[in-house]
């Protein structure tokens, strides 16, 4: 294990990767970037993670025409109240169309909004990388995921 000059703990690859799968069976929200040429978008959504790869779900238009084919990034994170720990894991790689067919049957992400898309992309993992921090005194008190905004 190694830790780095903040105090976080980072990951290898297998814990990683089982953190990601870990996030994807328990429905949780991962982040989708690409950049469109100019600047750097990101989207929250399900995602599913299948036989090594990331899988998205998502509609015709907008991302469907920036992704496939594209270099991108998937993130996704949680923080752990009860045992006062967050972690974080990132993959990067190239996205692209998946394969027709039902193939992924029931495993396939299930997106949370009306009207999901049926454009299935698969993200090959080239880089992954993770890390995982205790949370100072008091941070451990938020619930996950909620987020508090201060006026600046």
């Amino acid at each position: 294990m190694w830790i780095d000059q903040r105090g976080s703990e980072i990951l290898d690859t297998p814990e990683c990767v089982r953190l990601l799968a870990l996030a994807a069976k328990e429905d949780h929200i991962g982040r989708l970037a690409v950049t469109d040429g100019q600047s750097p978008l990101v989207v929250p959504l399900n995602f599913m993670f299948y036989e090594g790869e990331v899988f998205v779900r998502i509609g015709p238009g907008g991302l469907s025409d920036l992704v496939p084919d594209s270099l991108v990034s998937s993130e996704v994170d949680r923080v752990e109240t009860d045992r006062a720990v967050a972690w974080s894991v990132l993959v990067r790689g190239r996205a692209s169309k998946a394969a027709a067919g039902t193939q992924y049957g029931k495993a396939m992400p299930k997106p949370w909004v009306p009207e999901p898309g049926h454009i299935v992309l698969s993200i090959r993992p080239d880089v992954v990388t993770g890390r995982r921090f205790h949370l100072v005194p008091g941070i451990s008190d938020v619930k996950a995921g909620a987020c508090e905004m201060s006026p600046v």
